[in-house]
């Protein structure tokens, strides 16, 4: 059977019939009589499965009884036309290779319609369903988009550090990492912990964002994007939260709000024309098995101007609408999902930038505007996602900069090296965060961020 090679489902399915082939994959179906039996049969490289069809004058009844829904086989024979409607060609088995049974009795995917819930408590076999093999495949297609887009632009890709000495943002609770024996922590003579004592030698955690070691790149090489895996140690157990999750993060030496907005826009936009121009088929499933609108919503991102409006223009028009939130919104208050997703999804029915906002529920780096109480920020907000990307152009000013960090009461001591950046060849310049999951919330149309990523970490959730 080796003698020849290997071909994949997604290259067979585009081939013309008449040669003799070999086939590997997963059984998803059999059915059939005493005289013929069809098995469809997947290997991942697609949404999509080919017919074998095996003639029971070749095989006995024994060699296809344990080809069951989930079994592993290779299958050598003839790609031939097939007569039916729903494929061009099907394989005429001529040898068959079981690798792997699967007991039907116990084996859990034996039945279709399963819910996410429970696929979410077997998740180390729920990447071989329909769903979740589209999800991940696209999930592939977006990282190469996201590297490509900014390889052609000319961006350095920056590898931040996972471990970190700093808070980028006062963003929430941070993973500590330690090699102290917590059974027997060493103390100070006040008797706080002794992190001289540490590996690093003092207290470190996991990154909660990449962006000030970023801007460490942008200010030397210009143009740097960085994507990695970020962490939060949140309690939060909502369907938009993760406590791993991958963000990309770009800065930009000499980019102001402008330019940044500019770059966003184009960004989001590429990456879901990418998605259906080469992931049609996945997102074709998608579309008609959980959301009937999803490819018609990703056209619409693609085909129109995305508003850009102030915070203040953007609370007045809340304000305004008569409607009822369970978040009461006023001037000062930081946007919930259900205000964004209300000036996205009812009031302009597109895609909205917003920027300028209240510098006191905003992060110490972004650039103070001359009015003394708003900052350059920019949010563009997605519908049914809210917040997709947050971003800013970042305070190039030392005195200013300073000045921020002493009316938030932040320890500038750790900071010094991001504020050397400012001391010497400050210049100005800007960038952006882009949750991974959340751009594939939207590109798949899932509903739950557990479901856009292979392995979630939620609060009491780390099986793998």
């Amino acid at each position: 059977m080796e003698t020849l090679v290997r071909v994949k489902v997604a290259e067979l399915l585009k081939s013309k019939p008449g040669k003799e082939i070999l086939v590997k994959g997963w059984v998803r179906t059999k059915r059939g009589n005493k005289n013929i039996s069809f098995v469809a049969l997947n290997d991942g490289s697609t949404i999509n499965n080919i017919q074998v069809v095996f003639d029971m004058n070749l095989f006995s009844e024994d060699a296809l009884k344990p080809v069951t829904t989930g079994a592993c086989i290779a299958v050598k024979g003839e790609l031939v036309e097939s007569p039916g409607s729903a494929q061009a060609v099907e394989i005429s088995a001529k040898e068959l290779l079981l690798y792997g049974t699967a007991d039907p009795e116990t084996y859990p995917l034996q039945k279709k319609g399963h819910s996410m819930e429970f696929l979410r408590e077997i998740g180390h076999l729920r990447p071989r369903t329909n769903t979740f093999g589209a999800v991940f495949r696209i999930r592939h297609a977006m990282a190469f988009a996201i590297h490509k887009y900014f390889n052609d632009k000319g961006f350095v890709y920056l590898h931040t550090p996972v471990i970190t000495a700093s808070d980028a943002e006062g963003a929430g609770a941070m993973f500590q990492v330690t090699t102290l024996d917590l059974n027997n922590l060493p103390r100070t003579e006040d008797n706080h912990i002794d992190y001289q004592e540490d590996f690093f030698g003092r207290a470190a955690n996991l990154t909660v964002s990449g962006q000030l070691e970023g801007e460490l790149g942008a200010m030397a090489l210009g143009e740097i994007y960085t994507f990695g895996p970020t962490f939060r140690a949140e309690n939060s157990n909502t369907p938009r939260h993760l406590a791993e999750f991958w963000m990309i993060e770009p800065e930009m030496a000499f980019y102001e709000i402008k330019e940044n907005m500019d770059l966003a826009e184009d960004f989001v936009k590429y990456l879901v024309k990418y998605a259906l121009d080469n992931c049609a088929d996945d997102l074709k499933f998608l579309n008609d098995m959980f959301d009937k609108e999803l490819i018609g919503r990703l056209e619409s991102v693609i085909n129109t101007e995305f508003i850009r409006l102030s915070y203040t223009d953007g609370v007045d028009i809340l304000m305004k609408s008569g409607q009822k939130f369970e978040y009461p919104v006023s001037w000062g208050t930081d946007l919930q999902s259900e205000h964004e997703r209300y000036l996205v999804e009812q009031h302009f029915k597109k895609p909205v930038i917003l920027t300028d906002y209240p510098k006191d529920i905003k992060a110490f780096y972004m650039k103070q505007n001359e009015d003394g109480k708003t900052v350059r920020a920019m949010d563009v907000l997605f519908p049914k996602i809210g917040e997709i990307i947050g971003g800013s152009q970042r305070e190039e000013s030392l005195e200013k900069l300073q000045q921020r960090i002493e009316e938030l009461g932040m320890e500038s001591s750790g900071l010094w090296w991001y504020l050397d950046t400012r001391r010497f060849g400050s210049a100005p310049h800007s960038g952006f965060g882009l949750g991974f999951e959340r751009l594939l919330l939207f590109v798949t149309g899932m509903s739950n961020i557990r479901d856009v990523i292979p392995f979630p970490r939620t609060p009491k959730n780390a099986e793998f």
